[in-house]
């Protein structure tokens, strides 16, 4: 807690008050008043409930969801009004999508509904769970305040200071909600998380910028080819051996006039009364001699008592042994006198900075204080400028003033300059203004329930969406301009942060969230089954699949081919694995596929392993993964006491994985889902473990047929993808709601189906292009506006 409260002073007061009054209102929760009309349209919805909904719950449900052995532990029969389906609306959400796809009730169920029945019941569900009035002031909810993720962290030093030395790896892992883990409301701050950003913030304060004090000059080596020998001397990359008298002379080339310092890491072969002699001249000039007591397995570093003035330019070191000595009689190990140099550096120009200094340096300290500039007015400077970029947003004086103090006492204290901003930087990383994205504070006046979110709010709002880290000057320029809002300067901004490298950091960050691609990491498939598997062809299915992703993002092409493209990336030793000969070299190729056997994403190797056991194929996993990826349809996890398919196949052992299922779906709460998620999975049986093709397994011949609860059947992989094809606008919808998701860093509600809906109907018609949906998201009320209200 002291730490916390640490952080804190360094921040004015009435900023800090601003943050608390921040966190404050994300607790707030409010119950406006039902109008008149809201009234009576709830009513009318209840009639409804009773008179339609109830009957069809009734009639088609209670036979198989009642009571404790209620078939997936879901009993039904306590709903019996309006209002208690609202109190679980997540959980009939997840139900209506069921009844959507026809997998409740079930074909075998004795009695299924018409349907008229159907429509009539989803329309009810949609207006109730969902309904919003969207020609009205819409919801367009409310962001708890962020922590920076580790990725976002090390992305955002990145750019900030400029040095790319990936601090947060040492971070606690990060909690994940709604599949991402930039999700604002599981984004803690442990004791110890803060502890790591403390050391974090030293380590990079003391990377980016030059203390300018004596230990911070690093010794620079003399290389061994920058040395000619005279005499007895034996030159290697480990040392320099004088088997007899001789010199060995080192140049070296000064880019600055100063004071130098010196070292020499010796050693010697003892024989003889005395110590082997080091001479050590600079320019032919005489420096010292110095006895060499140390012996050459352990040696001795040797300095000079004081520095060296040097002018610039080039000058020659030279190093000699002076006291060869060798007697042929003497102990074994004392018989030959030999002197060993292993390392010559120098360091300097000592007091002053030197010509190459790191890039982060020059660009943070833009004033050094003189007779001119006292350290305050430097320090202001210093600091307003970064603290501007690091919190994302213009800073006043009064708020980095309590920074500056701090730099004006270490400077007092007998510090440099230099070591003083290094703690001025350390105090602004470990600002909550830097760790978290603070929302509210550039407009806390406005008016109503609704606000546009502020211009720079916004820039943070797109880099981190897009890039995992801090805006870029063009986005601060057009935040300054408030430019933000315009839509035609969205569109552009999109396009051109989209074909930046940065967003590489989306394809990453998103694509291996949404596409699990994170936890292929680890999976470990049975090395006695899958022998020829490895860890770098572990990474060639994930490069597949990321350069697949990058390759529709960037070239802007339709998102459907997510399912059904006829191409993917390979490299040499991905395309050997897959069966195909002709591509060559590490580097990964666009490669088109035939489409008899592999199309999309779903064929590719890394979501095939991703979604099977170490030792066999998985359809429940392979049907799950696609019900919740490309259909948007999620099933309900399983009740606790249902078997594993391993138990349930024991009465069968040598069935096939076909037959076990089947065996499976007879247990009370298994066909529910299973009927549903079983033929998916097995459409993709063509494919093992580890996603090579095959035609039998062991003796069985593969059956990758199969009949869908919505009566669509297939024979195939080809022809399963076809069918999901023509499920686009589910597909798109659900990647709207994940893409969503992602942006703004909060789990959709019910209130968000107004946005969802326009954007997923403005992007389908633009195309299915990728940028489309990326700029309807950034165009949307739930990116571009927030609420004052409660979000639930």
């Amino acid at each position: 807690m002291r730490m916390i409260e640490t952080t804190f002073h360094f921040l004015p007061r009435t900023l800090s008050r601003g943050i608390f009054y921040s966190l404050g209102c994300l607790l707030l929760l409010t119950n406006p008043a039902l109008t008149n009309a809201e009234l009576s349209s709830v009513e009318k919805s209840e009639k409804q409930f009773q008179s339609n909904v109830k009957q069809f719950i009734t009639k088609y449900c209670l036979d198989c969801h009642t009571g404790d052995e209620a078939e997936a532990g879901l009993s039904l029969e306590k709903y019996n009004t309006r209002s208690s389906i609202l109190e679980q609306r997540e959980a009939w959400g997840k139900i209506v999508k069921r009844i959507q796809i026809q997998s409740m009730p079930p074909k075998d169920a004795g009695t299924l509904p018409t349907d008229k029945e159907r429509e009539d019941v989803l329309a009810w569900f949609d207006d109730a769970l969902y309904g919003v009035d969207c020609s009205g002031d819409v919801n367009p909810g409310r962001v708890t305040i962020r922590r920076l993720n580790r990725n976002e962290y090390n992305n955002t030093i990145r750019d900030l200071v400029g040095i790319d030395f990936q601090p947060a790896k040492n971070f606690p892992s990060d909690d994940v909600g709604y599949g991402f883990d930039n999700i604002g409301d599981v984004l803690s701050l442990p004791p110890l998380l803060m502890e790591k950003y403390l050391d974090a913030a030293e380590q990079i304060s003391e990377k980016a910028i030059f203390a300018n004090t004596p230990e911070s000059y690093p010794w620079t080596k003399i290389p061994e080819k920058s040395f000619k020998k005279e005499g007895a001397v034996n030159i290697s990359k480990r040392s320099a051996g004088f088997h007899s008298r001789g010199t060995i002379l080192g140049t070296i080339n000064l880019k600055q006039a100063g004071q130098y310092e010196f070292r020499i890491v010796a050693g010697q072969t003892p024989a003889g009364k005395d110590p082997a002699k080091m001479e050590v001249k600079l320019d032919g000039k005489l420096l010292k001699t110095f006895d060499v007591k140390a012996n050459r397995s352990v040696p001795k570093t040797f300095t000079f008592p004081k520095a060296i003035s040097l002018p610039k330019g080039k000058h020659v070191l030279s190093i000699s042994f002076l006291n060869d000595f060798y007697d042929p009689k003497g102990p074994p190990k004392k018989r030959d006198r030999n002197l060993y140099v292993f390392d010559v550096a120098y360091k300097g120009p000592l007091g002053q900075l030197p010509s190459d200094l790191p890039k982060s340096h020059n660009e943070i300290i833009t004033c050094t204080p003189d007779s001119r500039r006292s350290v305050r007015y430097c320090a202001e400077k210093i600091l307003r400028d970064f603290g501007t970029r690091a919190f994302r947003r213009p800073v006043s004086r009064d708020e980095v003033k309590p920074v500056v103090e701090l730099v004006e006492a270490t400077v007092k204290s007998g510090r440099t300059f230099e070591q003083g901003i290094q703690v001025g930087v350390q105090a602004i990383l470990v600002s909550p203004h830097f760790l978290f994205r603070i929302e509210g504070i550039q407009n806390p006046g406005g008016s109503g329930d609704v606000q546009n979110v502020a211009q720079y709010e916004i820039a943070s709002r797109l880099s981190y969406f897009l890039w995992s880290s801090m805006p870029d000057e063009r986005l601060f320029s057009l935040a300054a301009q408030g430019r933000l809002t315009d839509p035609r300067t969205l569109q552009v901004e999109v396009k051109r942060m989209l074909a930046d490298p940065k967003s590489e950091a989306f394809v990453e960050n998103f694509a291996g969230q949404w596409l699990n691609l994170r936890n292929l990491e680890e999976l470990t498939p049975d090395p006695r089954k899958f022998r020829g598997f490895s860890t770098q062809l572990k990474e060639d299915m994930r490069h597949e699949t990321e350069e697949f992703f990058a390759h529709i993002m960037k070239e802007d092409r339709s998102v459907i081919e997510f399912i059904n493209a006829d191409y993917t990336f390979m490299n040499e030793r991905l395309a050997k694995f897959y069966g195909n000969k002709e591509v060559k070299g590490e580097e990964f190729q666009k490669v088109k596929l035939d489409k008899t056997r592999r199309a999309g994403l779903i064929t590719q190797a890394s979501i095939l392993t991703l979604t099977s056991n170490p030792g066999r194929t998985s359809p429940v996993k392979r049907g799950k993964w696609i019900m919740e990826n490309i259909l948007g349809t999620p099933p309900p996890t399983p009740p606790p006491n249902v078997p594993e398919l391993e138990e349930s196949a024991s009465a069968k052992p040598n069935a096939t994985l076909r037959e076990q299922l089947a065996l499976h779906r007879k247990i009370p709460g298994c066909a529910a889902c299973h009927d549903q998620m079983d033929p998916l999975g097995l459409g993709f049986e063509n494919f093992d473990a580890i996603g090579r093709w095959r035609d039998k397994e062991g003796r069985n011949k593969i059956d990758s047929s199969g009949l869908l609860p919505s009566g669509e059947s297939f024979n195939g992989p080809i022809e399963l993808i076809t069918i999901l094809e023509q499920q686009k606008q589910g597909f798109c919808r659900s990647l709207t709601e994940k893409m969503l998701t992602y942006a703004i860093g909060r789990g959709v509600e019910f209130y968000d189906k107004c946005a969802i809906d326009e954007i997923t109907a403005n992007f389908t018609a633009k195309g299915y292009r990728f940028s489309a949906l990326v700029t309807e998201i950034v165009l949307s009320d739930p990116f571009l506006k927030t609420s004052k209200r409660s979000s639930k």
